[in-house]
């Protein structure tokens, strides 16, 4: 009689078709989600390296919240392997548990109930609002996901690339691509990149679009600059309106000059300029507010009203 080096009941390895298609499906689907977020953390993680005030504070949380998301995934994974009905005990030597413990540790239930729970990071605007401006479907379209969701559109249909081409640049599903597009589901800068890529758009047009809807700080060294290219992107992502169409729709608040400032400098516009410009081309002032901040305090001669703080 054969004695084991174990206790507890011998489990045989799973093969044949998936067991539960429903969960491996919102897996697969959670998976990529987080891989979404491990840019984003990591993007930020980056900047903050390369910046001189951050704390190490800062930097642990950071570090923490990405071992946070290593565990989801970890969960995930192994659920999605039950879930498939394929053997844990491919996923032993990577994990270095047993097939016992990872059927304990990663119960599919709580893992369930752990990833719908989960709080992805910096999703919320860079900046907030007042809490009596309640959210309407108009300013919904002008938030900062639905902005770059716009531009990204604009890119993919003016290069007549299929959709279904487009996914397999981007190693996705269509349906996938179509949430991205409409800005129903984050886009990654990787993602971003692949589209312009194939669609041969602008990535850097596309960064500061980007950068704000991650609520990741500027790449850019230039402050001036960067509010300049956010500007032209949302000029871009509102279908590149002529001038005398943002003027009317500013109701000529600000001059011709002012305007061609706002794009091409020399020089940061005073704010009222900038606020109203921002709302012409669809988007939300206090979004722009911290980049104008910025540029402004760069700027080398330029003397603003104190109304503009």
């Amino acid at each position: 009689m054969s004695i084991r080096s174990h206790s507890g009941p011998e489990w045989p390895s799973r093969s044949g078709p998936a067991v539960d298609a429903g969960r491996a499906i919102r897996c697969t689907e959670s998976v990529r989600d987080i891989a979404e977020d491990f840019t984003v953390l990591a993007e930020a993680l980056m900047h903050k390296t390369y910046g001189i005030a951050a704390t190490t504070t800062e930097l642990l949380g950071i570090v923490t919240a990405l071992d946070q998301l290593a565990h989801d995934a970890i969960g995930a994974l192994v659920v999605r392997q039950r879930s498939q009905g394929e053997p844990l005990s491919d996923l032993t030597p990577l994990l270095n548990l047993t097939e016992n413990r990872l059927r304990k540790k990663y119960d599919p239930e709580t893992v369930d109930q752990s990833l719908a729970s989960r709080r992805r990071p910096m999703r919320a605007a860079p900046s907030t609002r007042p809490t009596d401006d309640v959210p309407n479907p108009k300013n919904l379209l002008r938030e900062p996901r639905q902005r770059l969701a716009c531009a990204l559109t604009r890119m993919w249909t003016l290069s007549r690339v299929s959709q279904r081409a487009l996914a397999e640049c981007m190693t996705v599903d269509p349906s996938y691509v179509s949430r991205l597009l409409s800005g129903e589901r984050d886009v990654s800068w990787q993602h971003v990149k692949i589209i312009t890529e194939t669609c041969g758009g602008n990535a850097d047009l596309m960064r500061p679009l980007w950068e704000t809807a991650a609520g990741v700080h500027p790449s850019s060294t230039d402050p001036a600059r960067h509010l300049r290219t956010y500007l032209q992107a949302l000029h871009y992502a509102a279908g590149s309106p002529t001038d005398a169409r943002i003027l009317a729709s500013a109701q000529y608040t600000f001059i011709a000059a002012e305007l061609h400032q706002a794009f091409e400098g020399p020089g940061v516009p005073v704010w009222p300029v900038v606020a109203q410009l921002v709302t012409a081309l669809q988007s939300l002032p206090d979004i722009a507010r911290p980049l104008w901040r910025q540029a402004h305090s760069k700027a080398e001669t330029s003397t603003f009203p104190a109304e503009a703080f």
